[in-house]
Formats: structure tokens, C-alpha cells, sequence
């Protein structure tokens, strides 16, 4: 097997029967700190993540029940990761045990970065990242669906690293808003080196522009406050938990009722989470301005028939969604706010410069 091969997630459950020539909606995933519970703060961390075995890994809650609900819904998932190359076999045997489905897998050639003295590279995100997505969506067999339209992504990750700032430069290039030499001096200023910047604005060029990235969801492993993220626009939205992420990717129209709900008992039965939290949840999300209440009758509507099978958790999801209601007239409707221009230039040189603090 290839390289090419093994990045596509040869031999993964998404490979196992034909794909679609088109997927209409992308979702692209960071895996330490949004999916698994990575720790690599230390050198220690860094050990025992290397030599954990698959089982041993653990999934951050929920975030195994709403990849498998984005796989049932058709959505085509594309894994980008900054472990190392070298952990790819134990990283795709524990996404074979989560039941995930994924058409590629792309992770840091850190051993190359090193043999070519890269060091910069070993912890920089944003030279890695970048033309990784760019080259990702350039290799589409279409990036229009059968309609015409452009194919639309989202974009998950966590506040660990930098993954709204390159997510956002990356929305707002296939967009068209970063013009090569903005996105050549803003590369400069994050310390990429100069074949990643020839890279990234050359698969830019192939990108097709418009607006590409519908959701930037980012997990906030670190507790980071949501003020943080105001700077990005309403297009990233700041979650601590991944019922909050279903939520939205619900009353986007890209999940159904009854996948949500599922992602809840997910929470119930294997985290413990009561009503109380889960609505909570929803409310959170609300008072940000992230969601409307525009999905609570369809959630109502799909537990009135899980109630009938009894289900685990069903107690629990029935007291979520009987609050929802009746808080549905109160809740504050989604305003939609024009999209802010972002200085990139300025949170580049401040992203470098708080990256060498924490070494």
C-alpha cells in the first residue's frame, strides 16, 4: 500500500463498498484534543500517547457518537491530524474500534521535518495545516454537487492549538477575501518556510471560490472562554461538549433530530450527564446567538418515538427535551451579522509570538 493509499484511509470502513463520485457536505476533522483525549503538554505525554494501544485511547465524550451520525447522514469525512505519520496504524485501528467512516487521513511527516533539520515545523500548525486543506479540497473529483453548487465543509477543532485562525484563513481563501499576497505575508509572519507558502498559494489557485465553509466548531478542551473567539465572526462557534456541536449541525439541516438525540444518550449512558446538563447545553448556545430554537419541535417529535422503544437514557432525554419546549418561546432567534474582515497579518505575528512563550 501507498502512501496516497493509506492518507485516503485505504482499507477503513469508508472504503469498504463504492463511494459517491460527489459528497454533498465535507466535514474535516483535527483528531488530539477534538477527538481523542490527547495529552502531549510533556515529554512524558508525548511517550505514553506514543505507545498507548488503540483500546487505550481515549475518545474526548461524544465525539465518537457524532462521527458516526455524520457518516449516517452521507456527510464525507476527512481527517487532519498533527500526531505523527509513525502512529497512523494504531490511529486508524482506533477509529476502526470508534465505527468511524472516513475518506482520508492526513498526518504530520514529523520524522521528514526532522531528517531535513524542520523544527519549526514540528510544532508549527499553521504552515502544516493550511496547504493541507487547500490540497485536500483541490483533490475533489468535483467541488460542485450535481446542482452546481459548491460543496460546503465543516470544520472541527479545539482551542489547544490554532485551529480557528487557520480554519477561518482557510474559509476566507477558498472565498476569495485573502488575495496571494496577503496569504503569502500572513504564512511569512507564522513562521512557515517557503515551499509550504509556494504550496498553499498554488492549490488556492485551483480552489474554486465561494463560500466553502458553512461551521467552524471548536471544541473547547482548554475551557477557553467564547469572548475569545468574537474576533473570527458568528462562522466559528466555541463548544464544551459535543451535544452543543450536534445542535447546531441540526438546525443547519445537516444532521437529523434523531442523531442528536442519539449523540445525547451517548452522554447519558456513557458520561453520566443528567437532563439538567443537557439542556443547559442548548441553552448555552442560545444566549450566544448560535441557535434559535428552530429544532426543538422536530427533537420533540423524534424522542415521542424513541420514547416508544424504551431506550436507554430516555428519562433523561425526555426531561431535556420537555425543558426545550418550554423554553422555546423565550429563547432569543439567530441574528445573522455581516462578515467581519479579519486581520490575519496581526494574529499571525501574535499567534507566533504566544507559541513561543509556551515553549
Amino acid at each position: 500500500m501507498n502512501d496516497e493509499e493509506r492518507s485516503r484511509g485505504a482499507g477503513s470502513p469508508a472504503n469498504a463498498a463504492a463511494s459517491p463520485p460527489r459528497a454533498p457536505f465535507i466535514a474535516r476533522w483535527d483528531l488530539d484534543k477534538t477527538y481523542l483525549r490527547t495529552d502531549f503538554d510533556t515529554l512524558r505525554d508525548l511517550v505514553r500517547t506514543a505507545i498507548e494501544r488503540p483500546d487505550q485511547k481515549r475518545t474526548v465524550p461524544g465525539a465518537g457518537s457524532l462521527l458516526r451520525e455524520l457518516g449516517r447522514a452521507g456527510v464525507e469525512t476527512h481527517i487532519l491530524s498533527g500526531s505523527p505519520e509513525q502512529l497512523r496504524s494504531r490511529i486508524e485501528q482506533k477509529l476502526r474500534l470508534d465505527g468511524a467512516r472516513w475518506a482520508s487521513l492526513t498526518l504530520k511527516p514529523n520524522l521528514q521535518n526532522i531528517l531535513r533539520l524542520r523544527f519549526r515545523a514540528l510544532r508549527g500548525q499553521l504552515g502544516y495545516k493550511l496547504p493541507a486543506l487547500l490540497q485536500r479540497r483541490c483533490e475533489l473529483a468535483d467541488q460542485r454537487d450535481q446542482s452546481g453548487a459548491l460543496i460546503r465543509e465543516v470544520l472541527l477543532g479545539d482551542d489547544a492549538e490554532a485551529d480557528a485562525f487557520v480554519y477561518s484563513l482557510y474559509a476566507d481563501v477558498c472565498e476569495g477575501r485573502v488575495t496571494p499576497l496577503e496569504l503569502g505575508e500572513v504564512m511569512r509572519l507564522g513562521h512557515a518556510y517557503d515551499d509550504t507558502i509556494v504550496d498553499a498559494i498554488r492549490f488556492a489557485s485551483y480552489v474554486e471560490k465561494g463560500p466553502v465553509v458553512e461551521r467552524i466548531l471548536i471544541h473547547l478542551d482548554r475551557q477557553s472562554s467564547p469572548s475569545d473567539f468574537r474576533i473570527f465572526g458568528d462562522r466559528v462557534v466555541p463548544f464544551y461538549n459535543y451535544l452543543q456541536a450536534a445542535f447546531v449541525l441540526h438546525e443547519d439541516g445537516r444532521i437529523a433530530a434523531h442523531a442528536v438525540l442519539r449523540v445525547a444518550q451517548s452522554l447519558v449512558v456513557a458520561h453520566n450527564f443528567d437532563s439538567v446538563a443537557l439542556a443547559r447545553s442548548y441553552v448555552d448556545l442560545s444566549r450566544r446567538g448560535h441557535v434559535s430554537g428552530k429544532g426543538i419541535a422536530s427533537l420533540a417529535a423524534a424522542y415521542g418515538e424513541l420514547a416508544q422503544r424504551r431506550a436507554a437514557g430516555a428519562s433523561d432525554l425526555g426531561a431535556m427535551v420537555a425543558e426545550l419546549t418550554r423554553l422555546c418561546s423565550d429563547l432569543r432567534p439567530a441574528v445573522s451579522r455581516p462578515h467581519a474582515d479579519i486581520d490575519y497579518r496581526a494574529l499571525a505575528a501574535g499567534h507566533n509570538r504566544r507559541s513561543k512563550r509556551g515553549r
